[in-house]
């Protein structure tokens, strides 16, 4: 059951599709054979049953869910396939399904997102009734799980960055990174960011809530609906805490590679930290996914606690000994190996020095170092580091045995930081 506060006096409950909501009849007080005014019959007969979005569920559960509305199950082989594989934004467009079931379908109402902090249903989503919006230019777009696109800004050197709007009004970044015959997309976990770190510019704003799996999902296809090719990776390095949404993010990947044809391989999970999650992270991916072969990618930013205190303001509760400790049981549960990401900024922790302490704190780990650039933003007055820089603390870590890589710079000429854009428009709007 999914208490919420301000909704009517029903109860909503999920079937075992994961689909659609379950509601009971109210009982009349003066017993099942009594005589009823309209009154009375009007307020023992509950609102309809609130429907997930149809985005995130896999072959069988659209199978099902197909056989509830009074279809045959092929209708949800069908709907899959116009989800996954021909991008459907409107039910008008899946013209293989009978008009007369797309209209009825239109009347549902669709499960609104949870609030951060609200109970929920299933990962991310909470039944919460709410009619899809009228005059919707894309009608059914709500109850098929697709987002609206508000913006589209892309950079010299290939890289779109598109602003999506949410069923709920909200906006995300999700970000194509095409670089020869890979093109990674770049996914948001939560609208906003708890986590504070100073050079972020999501953390700016603070958080507003976690993404649903449905959302997730519609990123990538948004993305590959933008640029015209198919993603071949993708990493949760957009707006939030993976680690704060780990059910949703790790369902994600779960429909990532069984509906859109994906492997774990590809795709990376990226994390500032968050005390006592990565041990159950690995044993969640296990149950989940069967094995846990996506990447986790740890962002340390400093060599010292310290320092990474000054950078990561919540990084207090979480000392770094603490954090290494729980990589090591990651790697003890998974067998993978740990990424351990280390933003540059000029002057501040990309001396030499810093370096050598990288790597005594990193000694005997099996992991990687991935070294970023900077990327300014204008709430900040932290500087890019030099080219030289960047080459003399890689080359630091390599001395000392250290596998090092450096990350290619994206959409520096285009709000490359994560966040900028969606800060940048909410306070001037879009450019015409």
């Amino acid at each position: 059951m999914v208490p919420w506060p301000r909704l009517p006096d029903w109860t909503l409950t999920t079937n075992n599709t994961n689909l659609t909501t379950n509601n009971t009849k109210t009982t009349n007080s003066r017993g099942p054979n009594s005589a009823a005014g309209p009154n009375q019959l009007a307020a023992a007969i509950e609102p309809p049953a609130a429907t997930l979005p149809l985005l995130g569920h896999g072959v069988a559960e659209l199978e099902a869910w197909a056989q509830t509305q009074g279809q045959p199950a092929f209708r949800g082989r069908q709907l899959h396939d116009w989800l996954y594989n021909r991008g459907a934004r409107s039910l008008a467009a899946i013209t293989v399904l009978p008009k007369a079931w797309r209209q009825q379908l239109l009347q549902l109402p669709v499960a609104a997102p949870a609030p951060w902090g609200a109970a929920a249903a299933t990962p991310g989503e909470a039944a919460v009734a709410g009619l899809q919006p009228a005059g919707d230019p894309e009608p059914g777009r709500c109850l098929l799980g697709r987002s609206q696109l508000l913006h589209r800004s892309d950079a010299r050197d290939g890289t779109s960055k598109l602003l999506l709007a949410t069923a709920d009004g909200l906006s995300i970044e999700t970000v194509g990174i095409p670089a020869g015959d890979r093109l990674t997309v770049c996914v948001s976990s939560q609208v906003g960011c708890p986590m504070a770190c100073r050079f972020c510019a999501t953390g700016k704003g603070g958080l507003q809530r976690s993404l649903a799996v449905h959302e997730i999902v519609d990123q990538v296809l948004s993305v590959r609906e933008a640029m015209e090719r198919r993603p071949s990776h993708v990493v949760f390095m957009g707006m939030g805490e993976p680690l704060l949404n780990s059910e949703a993010v790790l369902a994600a990947i779960d429909c990532l590679c069984r509906d859109l044809g994906m492997a774990q391989r590809q795709i990376t999970v990226s994390t500032v930290g968050v005390p006592k999650t990565l041990p159950t992270l690995a044993e969640r991916a296990l149950e989940r996914l069967g094995r846990a072969q996506f990447t986790l990618a740890v962002s340390l930013h400093a060599p010292d606690q310290q320092l990474r205190q000054q950078l990561i303001p919540t990084a207090h509760a979480y000392p770094l000994e603490a954090l290494l400790e729980d990589c090591r049981h990651y790697v003890a549960i998974t067998g993978r190996r740990v990424s351990f990401e280390y933003i540059l900024l000029g002057g501040v922790n990309d001396q030499p020095r810093h370096a050598e302490a990288l790597a005594t704190l990193l000694r005997g780990f099996q992991s990687h170092v991935n070294l970023i650039a900077y990327n300014p933003i204008e709430e900040e007055d932290f500087q890019r580091p030099s080219p030289q820089a960047v080459e003399a603390f890689r080359m630091a870590l390599v001395r000392r045995h250290v596998a090092v890589s450096v990350r290619a710079s994206r959409g520096l000429d285009q709000d490359a930081a994560c966040g900028q854009l969606r800060r940048r428009l909410a306070s001037t709007g879009p450019a015409a």
